[in-house]
């Protein structure tokens, strides 16, 4: 059993090597343990620490394509590279290393394929009372897009399988956290969570500037996930308040109209139409959503089978069972 713990960085020279001693060497019921760093466009010395270090695998981005990209890059290599687990924690060491055990153990169980670290929120020191309330509101919303009970969306520290890995596809650029989770609940993947510590701040985060763009774009980033994953309900919810709102608007000119005031309720039968056709079109829209969705689906699983090509054939618990064939050399 192969374990590769991933960590993105951006200009994390001052913090990665307190992050990469905090990492554990070796773990019951993993055989080997690798390490593998996402130089995400770094203008400081963050690769070269790294390599002294002794990282084994490198991804080097020439400049900085974000959180998201360097993510499944990571996941790439560190499939390609054999791993049947895969840990991603944070390069100012927010998370202890410690923890990565009780991280993989339901992967190791077979009872999940992909494993959440929940943060105590309302312990963490430097989160202020907004940003508590925020992430707490977030990670409510998330559960209810997603379908599942993980209490702390935004939490980067986490665990996939071998399986859970191939599947993973993130489109937006901001993060990869909040949309993953959707995709999984969605998909009905095996997902749960567990507690975990974490260590003093050694910088502040990088990722949430100012309060209204983090809610802004986390909102926009779910918002996108669940018309992806579910574009069908989703349209119809809107269809269905713009066909209620017309009709509820109609009914109103017909009782005028009876009442012999229909001429001075034109406006009203107007809106009442404009409406009525808005959730008719928004009807028809989330048909043709649908139908790009389901196409979606048949491209997921053609990846998927593509990965398990390319990457090495797994059983049906995800373990690998032959490498793949190397027809030229990996760097």
């Amino acid at each position: 059993m192969k374990l590769i713990i991933q960590i993105p960085c951006y200009n994390e020279a001052d913090t990665l090597e307190i992050a990469l001693n905090d990492l554990p060497k070796e773990l019951d019921g993993i055989d080997e343990i690798e390490y593998l760093i996402i130089n995400d466009g770094s203008s400081d010395d963050t690769e070269r620490i790294a390599l002294e270090w002794g990282v084994h695998y490198v991804v080097h981005f020439k400049r900085n394509l974000g959180l998201a990209k360097g993510f499944l890059a990571g996941l790439d290599l560190a499939l390609r590279h054999g791993a049947d687990i895969i840990v991603n924690t944070d390069a100012d060491n927010q998370y202890c290393g410690a923890d990565i055990e009780k991280l993989i153990r339901p992967i190791l169980d077979r009872e999940a394929d992909i494993v959440i670290g929940e943060r105590p929120i309302d312990e963490i020191e430097h989160f202020s009372y907004i940003k508590k309330k925020l992430q707490r509101f977030g990670s409510k919303v998330v559960r209810i897009a997603s379908r599942t009970d993980i209490p702390d969306a935004p939490s980067g520290f986490r665990a996939y399988s071998r399986k859970a890995a191939m599947r993973m596809n993130v489109h937006n650029e901001y993060t990869y956290t909040l949309e993953t989770i959707v995709q999984a609940g969605r998909n009905k993947m095996a997902i749960t969570s567990v507690p975990i510590h974490t260590n003093p701040n050694l910088r502040e985060s990088r990722l949430m500037g100012s309060i209204y763009d983090y809610v802004k774009k986390s909102m926009l980033t779910i918002l996108r996930a669940v018309l992806m994953y579910k574009p069908m309900q989703s349209f119809v919810l809107l269809g269905m308040a713009a066909l209620l709102g017309g009709g509820a608007i109609g009914v109103r000119f017909v009782y005028y109209y009876l009442q012999g005031q229909g001429g001075g309720h034109v406006q009203s039968l107007i809106l009442a139409s404009m409406l009525i056709v808005i959730g008719v079109q928004t009807f028809m829209l989330g048909l043709q959503a649908d139908i790009i969705s389901a196409n979606r689906k048949l491209l997921e699983d053609i990846q998927y089978r593509v990965k398990k090509l390319e990457f090495g054939l797994l059983d049906p618990d995800g373990n690998l069972l032959e490498p793949p064939q190397k027809n030229e050399k990996q760097g």
